[in-house]
């Protein structure tokens, strides 16, 4: 009786556990088949269709998905006081600001630089998550977090053009580089990006309410302050809709469903188990490209596969 208790009282946490590891092993296939997928649309070396229309369109299928979510479990009254609406409108301008601050930083260093160096969100967040949220991480946790920065740096270090950037034209400069200014908007970047995960995680956690309604609110205001971004680029080539394919839609449905899913491991779990899903796109996004893409994979690919399996086992255990 005893054996069938235990097996019996096991079983819940087994089940769950099946259920947490489908959903984040998802979330890794969508964020690291965005990159691939926005290769396969481009058009002699172009995207052929507004970034900022697609960020919208992605906001409005977030928040139509959420209203359905709403109508198919039967919810009859959605509170509509001010304060507890307005703390959702700060994500979707902390998320707005480091979309920018991407677009920006671009001018004041190389993409490889940013690639790098954006790996200091990782620390952000979780000096934020300890000090906002009150969690104490353990020693071994923030060493297994130190190792994610370091797979995150290895990663991105193997896929630079090394040889290119030895040939260095005179005129053009250098391929890799980085200015003071640039320096100081990553350090931004990466602050703002831990604490737009950090304060959503709180802003869940800390009402009651189902989290259809709450992803409500929060793509209410996803949708306006995107909107506004899209409303500035009317009149701009390409136009709103012009360049979508079927792959485009696939992105936008992927993203739309990412953000939703991205939306329970912050409610029920923690955004540290977010960052350790970026971590693992990386290695996925690399073997996409490898097999639909046909780039070559680095001898150092395993390095960062062996320290983001160490990390999780570190912090988890």
């Amino acid at each position: 009786m005893i054996v069938i208790k235990n097996v019996g009282s096991q079983t819940p946490v087994r089940t769950n556990r099946i259920k947490w590891g489908f959903l984040l092993g998802l979330m890794v296939l969508i964020y690291g088949s965005h990159a691939p997928l926005i290769t396969l649309t481009k058009v002699d070396g172009q995207v052929p269709f507004n970034a900022s229309s697609c960020v919208l369109m992605i906001e409005l299928a977030k928040l139509l998905i959420s209203l359905l979510s709403l109508v198919f479990t039967g919810a009859t009254s959605i509170p509509r006081s001010p304060l507890l609406i307005a703390p959702y409108a700060i994500p979707a301008v902390l998320y707005t600001l480091n979309n920018n601050l991407v677009v920006i930083m671009q001018a004041y260093m190389d993409p490889s630089s940013f690639q790098i160096l954006s790996n200091l969100k990782i620390a952000s967040t979780a000096l934020l998550y300890s000090a906002c949220l009150g969690k104490r991480l353990r020693s071994e946790q923030w060493f297994a977090l130190g190792l994610l920065m370091a797979a995150g740096g290895f990663h991105s270090y193997s896929s630079l053009d090394l040889q290119g950037s030895e040939r260095i034209d005179v005129d053009e400069g250098p391929r890799i580089h980085i200015t003071a200014w640039g320096l100081f908007l990553v350090l931004v970047y990466a602050g703002v990006s831990g604490l737009a995960a950090v304060y959503t995680e709180r802003v869940l956690k800390s009402q009651s309410l189902p989290l259809s309604i709450q992803n409500l609110y929060l793509y209410v205001f996803g949708v306006a302050i995107n909107g506004l971004s899209s409303l500035s680029s009317i009149g701009s080539d390409p136009g709103f809709l012009e360049g979508y394919s079927g792959v485009v839609w696939a992105i936008i449905a992927g993203q739309a469903a990412n953000g939703l899913l991205m939306s329970v491991v912050l409610k029920h779990g923690s955004g540290i188990t977010r960052l350790f899903v970026i971590s693992c796109s990386m290695l996925v996004n690399a073997l996409l490209s490898w097999a639909i893409l046909g780039l070559q994979l680095t001898p150092l690919f395993p390095l960062p596969c062996t320290l983001i399996g160490l990390a999780a086992y570190l912090y988890y255990r």
